[in-house]
């Protein structure tokens, strides 16, 4: 795959993906991994990030550093969602331009995708169409990070790549009640309401939306395979502008789907009511991976073995999420 003395710098390796990622470099024998803590490195901070790269150089870089959030969060903040992640991607990628580094993977999300997308949707949805309005901000920016790869790519001749990942959800997700994605979020509620012996579960909306997702040993997976195709490979399967990959098991479940399967897995006894005041989002959300999928990658997780497995993490690690 790579040099076993590459220099592969991750960006976000305390995240949910990032630290997949590096635990599965780690595993495939990678011995020179190079991380930051926010406290070390401030992503956001140009001259942080140039000084950063200068001294070290990195012969890969993974971009899986991002502010992320789910409705209420890109809905409360969208101001930190554009800025912070427009900051974090212009700074890595310039930088790992100017330090010489040729090889990059920048990690999107699938709401950079039209709300009203044709299902499954392919890689050439790109901007033809309205995004969804509660995380337009955040959407932006990603598509930003995808056209700066492909416009260094462009002028410089570099070989920067983007990933596209559906909804990710495991070990080190945020199980913050409020700020979470929907199946850390359903985990949570389930279990407190199962611990609280509580006769019902409020969810939001009608629960009639359809959401694909996809465990992150899989994304690691799939981040690690693309970074170490050869770039004919990549190419053959990519256009200049329109190089990224849509990552995904190309199945998906409805919300209501969903919840029953986390509160099986949970084991709460009670029963769910749906909070149709609220809003369900984009009301269909499915990847084409067809791309991805010829270039020799397949997911290996299932839903309901994912989601037990995310569940029992959660128990392990619950006492950090007590105080929110």
């Amino acid at each position: 795959m790579f040099d076993k003395q590459a220099k592969i710098y991750v960006a976000g390796h305390r995240g949910m993906v990032g630290s997949a990622i590096v635990k599965q470099l780690k595993d495939a024998g990678q011995e020179n991994i190079i991380v930051r803590t926010h406290a070390e490195l401030d992503l956001t901070d140009q001259v942080a990030v140039k000084d950063f790269m200068q001294q070290e150089k990195p012969d890969f870089v993974v971009l899986a550093a991002a502010k992320v959030g789910g409705i209420h969060a890109n809905n409360v903040y969208p101001a930190e969602f554009i800025y912070q992640n427009l900051m974090m991607e212009a700074n890595i990628i310039h930088q790992a331009w100017s330090t010489g580094c040729q090889n990059l993977l920048f990690l999107g999300s699938s709401c950079i995708y039209p709300k009203f997308a044709t299902q499954p949707m392919t890689e050439d949805a790109l901007l033809t169409g309205i995004l969804e309005a509660t995380n337009e901000p955040y959407a932006v920016a990603k598509i930003a990070g995808i056209k700066l790869c492909e416009s260094y790519n462009r002028q410089y001749g570099t070989d920067y790549r983007s990933v596209m990942p559906t909804n990710l959800y495991g070990h080190n997700d945020n199980f913050h009640l409020e700020n979470s994605h929907v199946i850390p979020a359903m985990i949570r509620k389930f279990h407190d309401a199962k611990i609280n012996q509580s006769a019902t579960v409020t969810l939001w909306g009608t629960g009639k939306a359809m959401r694909e997702f996809l465990h992150v040993d899989d994304m690691a997976a799939a981040s690690i395979h693309v970074l170490g195709l050869s770039k004919d490979h990549y190419q053959s399967n990519t256009e200049p502008m329109l190089s990224h990959l849509n990552v995904g098991t190309g199945i998906d479940v409805t919300i209501k789907e969903l919840a029953e399967t986390i509160q099986e897995v949970v084991g709460f006894k009670g029963e769910i009511v749906w909070d149709s005041t609220k809003p369900d989002g984009t009301p269909r959300k499915l990847m084409d991976v067809s791309k991805v999928k010829a270039l020799g990658w397949q997911p290996l997780v299932s839903l309901k073995d994912g989601l037990t497995d995310t569940y029992q993490w959660f128990i392990d690690h619950q006492d950090q999420f007590k105080s929110h």
